[in-house]
């Protein structure tokens, strides 16, 4: 188990009946496992794979070999990464949980929306829903599926589901230029074109939770003069 003076966990992984362990960094290790793009060298305490890591114990280059097929220290460490479980503190479980809770409703947040109105649904309204229904946080499954899983279940008490938003938007000539570079980094542009006048008429599709943020990014841009209509599609 993890002492204070310790900033690794460790991690491993069965095959064949033989015990493998890397020692890695606890945030950086879930970040990786959460498909986000953390450089190996990042994770890892020690570029070795252990038997027993408490008593210190290597595994050996020909059982690296017989279960994995490789001594390559970096293939069988994004093997047991990938694959293998995590060995965690109560402590570290809570803080890695409670992250894991506040991504998903943020997932939620922004791709979701009341059916009835189309309107974003705030996270504490999300997230009352999620302990009234009793869901709980897997720690090893990514937060995107869960969301998925989570919003089925909580539409069974407030009004919800996944959805997009196209916006339809037309911009004054003098910010057209510059709105349309934000545009194409704030959601996928379906359609456009540039009007005689020099202003731009474009549909941009976002998270339907996401509206009132990218709306307010536009006017930000337009000094408050774009036009800009929401069309929620499931």
């Amino acid at each position: 188990m993890m002492s204070k003076k310790q900033s690794y966990i460790v991690a491993w992984i069965e095959v064949k009946g033989e015990r493998f362990e890397i020692l890695v960094k606890p945030d950086q290790a879930f970040k990786f496992r959460e498909g986000e793009k953390v450089e190996l060298e990042e994770i890892l305490w020690a570029d070795t794979v252990f038997k027993d890591s408490r008593k210190g114990l290597k595994a050996s280059p020909e059982s690296l070999k017989k279960a994995f097929g490789t001594e390559d220290i970096k293939t069988i460490a994004l093997k047991i990464l990938k694959e293998g479980k995590i060995q965690l503190t109560e402590e570290e479980r809570r803080r890695l949980l409670e992250a894991k809770k506040r991504k998903i409703i943020n997932y939620i947040a922004r791709n979701a929306v009341d059916p009835k109105t189309g309107s974003p649904i705030p996270e504490s309204r999300i997230e009352a829903a999620m302990e009234e229904a009793g869901v709980g946080v897997d720690l090893y499954k990514d937060a995107e599926s869960q969301a998925v899983e989570i919003v089925s279940k909580i539409s069974r008490i407030i009004p919800i589901k996944l959805a997009k938003a196209l916006l339809e938007i037309r911009i004054p000539s003098d910010v057209s230029g510059r709105a349309y570079q934000e545009l194409k980094r704030i959601g996928e542009v379906k359609g456009g074109e540039w009007l005689k006048d020099g202003s731009l008429k474009v549909e941009i599709e976002i998270p339907a939770g996401a509206q009132v943020d990218v709306i307010n990014r536009i006017q930000s841009i337009a000094k408050g003069r774009a036009t800009v209509n929401v069309k929620v599609v499931a």
